[in-house]
């Protein structure tokens, strides 16, 4: 009798998982799945990409910052920010672009209320360096060296308190 259960309940849980894998195949197979950037996303889908970056920048991320905080360092962040980062991101003062609008998940506006200032360099530097999936984002390591990725990290780790020359730089007046 309790061997017949066992059986049963293994029986049970194999075929729903075969149900749930073969009805999911068929989800995506079929075209059904949501890929367009206009599309809504699936239940969930916001949930379980950022559990999954959150886990793995607590494993990844640098803990400490390599260089200084510097006039030059910001200056030479502004300057990596405006060749590679400012089409999508925008800047301070400025609307985010349309296009930026359209990607999904939009490209956030990184001058724009907290931005990534909250964020520890270190999580800024990981999400430049390599990406994030599925968001339009690339990776710029083996683009810029690290100095630049950390540069600008560090700039908008300091977006609220930056210099009038480096303010100067991002809107075009050096």
């Amino acid at each position: 009798m309790k061997y017949r259960f066992l059986a049963g309940l293994v029986a049970g849980v194999v075929l729903s998982g075969l149900l749930i894998g073969g009805g999911t195949y068929l989800f995506f197979a079929g075209g059904y799945a949501p890929v367009a950037t206009a599309a809504p996303p699936l239940p969930f889908e916001h949930l379980l990409a950022r559990l999954a970056l959150h886990a793995r920048l607590a494993k990844e991320m640098p803990k400490t910052v390599p260089i200084a905080s510097t006039e030059a360092n910001l200056m030479a962040g502004a300057a990596v920010y405006l060749a590679h980062c400012a089409g999508c991101h925008s800047l301070p003062g400025r609307p985010t672009a349309a296009f930026a609008r359209q990607m999904f998940p939009p490209a956030p506006h990184l001058f724009h209320g907290m931005g990534v200032t909250d964020d520890e360099p270190g999580e800024t530097y990981w999400k430049a360096a390599n990406g994030i999936r599925l968001t339009g984002m690339p990776g710029f390591r083996g683009i810029l060296t690290d100095d630049q990725l950390w540069q600008v990290s560090l700039l908008l780790a300091k977006a609220h308190e930056l210099s009038p020359a480096v303010q100067g730089l991002l809107a075009g007046k050096n």
